[in-house]
């Protein structure tokens, strides 16, 4: 499965949002399964998409054929836009679907991890991190993804803001001393999205 993950600065709110119906015309697409996201709590102005597609193949096909006209809708309405593209490695609690109706907010972490260090840091994804967030009350679901150079994406879906809080309370400063976060990691960026139900398709 590949995973798309679009942010950009929003400069026409109502446009933006009215051409994000629009993206309604994904369904049908052969091998599209899923897009949502929302804005993000802690930047205002900043807009996140998550989309789903069973492999490369089908979204190439949908990018050369359809993905313009579905575009045109939002033209003028964002600026910065920044796409990146991950191979699914493996789901954070099992059976990951990409369905949005049940998460309240979606947490997004990109990592670039140092190129050493990528199995390590892979394998404590797998056995320290996955199983601390599948554990906690509120995780809905998630997915891992790599990227070509070292670079991960970590989205997790919680019903709560509030509980997704008191995991980050609780949990990830232990977590982050246990899997050597620090050596692993060159770089990390985050943000916690508000999941917007008008975007889900």
């Amino acid at each position: 499965m590949l995973v798309k993950w679009i942010r950009c600065t929003v400069v026409d709110r109502r446009g933006f949002e009215r051409g994000q119906r629009k993206w309604a015309g994904l369904l049908g697409e052969p091998g599209f399964r899923g897009q949502g996201g929302g804005w993000s709590r802690g930047r205002p102005n900043v807009a996140h998409i998550f989309a789903f597609w069973e492999s490369r193949a089908f979204y190439d096909s949908f990018m050369a054929r359809s993905h313009d006209r579905l575009a045109a809708a939002q033209s003028g309405t964002y600026r910065d836009m920044q796409v990146r593209l991950f191979e699914h490695r493996f789901d954070v609690k099992v059976g990951f679907q990409p369905r949005f109706t049940d998460a309240d907010v979606v947490r997004v972490a990109h990592c670039r991890v140092h190129p050493d260090r990528v199995e390590h840091f892979t394998l404590v994804q797998e056995k320290v991190w996955n199983p601390a967030m599948a554990g906690s009350p509120g995780m809905v679901r998630g997915v891992f993804g790599e990227a070509p150079g070292g670079e991960f994406l970590v989205l997790s879906m919680w019903n709560s803001a509030a509980e997704h809080g008191k995991y980050r309370v609780e949990r990830v400063e232990r977590l982050a001393l246990r899997a050597q976060t620090e050596a692993d990691v060159a770089a990390i960026a985050g943000d916690v999205v508000g999941v917007e139900s008008s975007w889900t398709v």
